[in-house]
This record gives C-alpha cells, structure tokens and sequence, in this order.
C-alpha cells in the first residue's frame, strides 16, 4: 500500500462518517480499528469524525483472531486455552464417567471451541496442530481404563479421530 493508496481510502472514510450524521447515526469510533497488512505498508494514519483510529496488530472478529501477519498462532492459543478449561470442569462435575455419555460432552462442549471457524483459520504449523491435539489427548486420559494405550487406540475405542 503506497501513499495514494491511504488517501483515496480516507475520502471514503469520510463520506461514511457523513452519511451517518445526515441519518442521525453515530460510529462508536473509538471501536474502530486499523489493521495494516504487508511488510511494505506505510501504515497510513486514518481519521474518523475528527478521531484518529486506532491501530492494531492481533483483533478478534466473529470469535476468530485475526492478526497483521495472518498466522492462526494467536487464535490456536486462546481456543486451546477455552478448551483446556472444559475436560477438567467435565471431570469436576460429572462423577458417573460413562465413556458414552463424557464422549458426548466433549463433543459437544470442547470440539466445537477447536473446531470453531477451522475453514478460515486451519493451522498450518506443527506448534498449533500439536497444542490443539493436547487438548483432546488430556480428554482421553480421563477414561482410567484407557491410560495404558497408545493415544491412537484410545482415540479408536472412544470413536474420535485426530484433530
């Protein structure tokens, strides 16, 4: 993004800014926020109402983190930290451990904070895959009858599959 670039964008930010005045709309502008992508960019300094917007390197969006170098880094760890919370609420909580029934609340209560927006941020490095794969591994631990076994055959008799 050169210098042209950040000044067409501004006039646009000001008709915004306008249209929402003339229809007795306002912008909280202090939840308006500038992410700036690529090592080349100027990091052109936007204007809102009189406000300059704030910049950003990480921000949240629809429950997915989006950060500057679009790495999932930032999000792999904060849907592992959710999910990690959860198998020990699950054990705290439930005393009858049938696997059927501990199966259907992971699936129900821990999976879906994994695989969450998995479409848009796929982890492509080993460190993400292997944190997001902790989180499942400490679930069948819970099962004493399955702690012997190679996580593979654990996964197998509980009907999982890799993350």
């Amino acid at each position: 993004m050169n210098h042209t670039d950040g000044l067409g964008l501004q006039p646009d930010l000001d008709s915004i800014s306008n249209w929402a005045r003339r229809w007795q709309i306002e912008f909280n502008v202090s939840k308006c926020k500038v992410m700036h992508f690529g090592k080349g960019n100027i990091r052109y300094r936007y204007i809102m109402d009189k406000q300059g917007l704030e910049e950003v390197d990480c921000e949240k969006d629809v429950g997915v983190n989006v950060c500057q170098d679009l790495k999932a880094s930032v999000h792999c760890t904060e849907a592992c930290s959710k999910a990690n919370r959860m198998p020990g609420l699950i054990s705290r909580t439930i005393k009858y451990r049938n696997p059927k029934s501990l199966v259907s609340l992971y699936k129900s209560l821990v999976r879906p904070q994994l695989d969450y927006c998995l479409t848009v941020w796929h982890p492509h490095f080993s460190k993400d895959k292997s944190l997001l794969e902790k989180v499942q591994h400490r679930f069948t631990r819970l099962f004493p009858h399955l702690r012997g076994l190679p996580y593979e055959e654990r996964l197998h008799q509980l009907g999982l599959w890799s993350l």
